[in-house]
Order: structure tokens, then sequence, then C-alpha cells
């Protein structure tokens, strides 16, 4: 990932409020097409101008040609708030985060956690982010729907890694059940990014409990009892199932390795 600040000057007197409507409209954007990553944004005002540091996937996350019509629409309206188009002054790779995948994968993942902040769709060759404004706008112009997924994703991971939280056991279920809603949005929002990439896009379904090793490593595939569906060497090392029919990768359940 990139370490990027944007500054925004002003061409005329505007006002605190109009100013931060409209950046704040335009990092919204930016956000939802997966140009920007992270969830809060601190925007500073000194000697006239606005500045913002962002972290994005690459270097050129900002290009023209990855804008969506939300974005194009929210540059158009800094105008509005008397604010110039943004300066770009690149800051740095941010070395406590990972690089982006640069190469076509033969298949990909619908991955993430609570400690991730990169794109949730991943090679699956190397585990590798991959910018989502590489891949077709999946709904309504951007990706704000698997953005949305991958937020309420790492919400019930966090709270499932609080131990003694009232809400654990119910944002387990949404990890780890293929009958929960946060899995069928995440399956359908699969299932359309293989539709439009034409790669196979699988998505991880996380494990823990079980009875045992032996258990399993002989369940079978949750969604169509596929019992043959465990790999011989686990995938990335980290996806010890697979289900070509479903489109789910899993693991063996952390409490037993």
């Amino acid at each position: 990932m990139q370490v990027m600040e944007l500054r925004f000057e002003c061409f005329a007197d505007t006002t605190l409020t109009a100013a931060e409507k409209a950046i704040n409209h335009l990092l919204e954007a930016l956000r939802a097409n997966g140009q920007i990553l992270g969830r809060e944004f601190a925007v500073a005002f000194n000697e006239g101008e606005f500045k913002v540091r962002l972290l994005m996937p690459e270097k050129n996350s900002l290009s023209h040609k990855y804008h969506s019509p939300w974005v194009k629409q929210a540059l158009s309206a800094l105008t509005e708030a008397k604010l110039l188009a943004p300066r770009e002054k690149y800051i740095g790779q941010d070395i406590n985060s990972e690089v982006s995948c640069t190469e076509v994968p033969s298949w990909q993942i619908i991955y993430t956690s609570y400690v991730h902040m990169c794109s949730p769709l991943r090679s699956g060759d190397t585990l590798q982010p991959i910018p989502l404004y590489h891949i077709p706008a999946t709904f309504n112009g951007d990706h704000k729907r698997i953005i949305r997924w991958q937020t309420e994703w790492q919400a019930c991971d966090e709270l499932q890694m609080a131990a003694g939280c009232k809400a654990e056991f119910a944002s387990l279920n949404e990890l780890t059940h293929h009958q929960s809603d946060l899995f069928r949005r995440g399956w359908d929002i699969r299932g359309r990014i293989e539709y439009l990439t034409q790669i196979p896009t699988y998505y991880y379904l996380y494990r823990v409990g079980g009875d045992s090793l032996k258990a399993e490593m002989n369940r079978p595939c949750p969604r169509c009892g596929n019992p043959d569906w465990r790999v011989d060497t686990p995938l990335l090392d980290l996806f010890h199932f697979k289900c070509d029919n479903c489109r789910i990768v899993s693991n063996i359940s952390w409490d037993h390795l």
C-alpha cells in the first residue's frame, strides 16, 4: 500500500462547512470505489488549504481512468465549495501493509479480517489484495456493496475475538455459518465478481470449534455435502478445504491446529 497526501486549495472565499462537506463527499466516493483504504480520514486546515493523508492500493490509484461516476461528480462538486482539484503529494510505501497484486490471477478469493484495511478481493495464487478498481464496477457504478460487506465482516470478527462479549456467539455464527445473512451477501457478491471478471472466485468461510482434529479433517462441505473437498496441501498455507462446486474455501478449525 502507498501513502499519499492530498491538498485542497481555496480559489475564493468559502466556509469550513462547505469545504468539509465537499472534501468528505469526495473521500467517501473514493473509498466506495476502492481507490483509498480505511474508514476514518483526518482532514486538517492550515494556512488557507486543507490536507489529508490517505492509504492507497497503488501510487496511481487516483488516476482518472479508475474514477467511478460518483467520484467524477464529487470532483465537480469541489468547485461549488470554491475548492480547486486536489494536488497529490506522494509520501511513500506503507511498511505495515501488503503489496497489491499486479498480475491477473488464475483464481481469486473474497477474504478479510478485522486487522486488514486492504481490498477484500485476493489473488488465489499469492493472496495479495487486488485493487477493486481493477475489476468492473460490481453494483451501481462502484464497489461500495463489497466494502460495506467487508466492514460488517470485520466488525463481527472483532466482536468474536473479544472474549466474554455477549455478541461473541452471534458474530461467530455470521462468520462461520453458510446460511447466515453475512455469508449470503458475501457469496452473492462473490458470484457477481466471478461473472464480471470471468475468473473463478471463492468465498472464505471462517471455521473455529469442532469436536476433534480427526472430525475436522473429515468434515464435508457445509453447503453441498461434498466429502472430498479437503486439499492435500493447504492452499497459501491457510486454506485446508476447497469446494469447486460451491466456490468455498475454509480452514481446519483454529481450535485444533
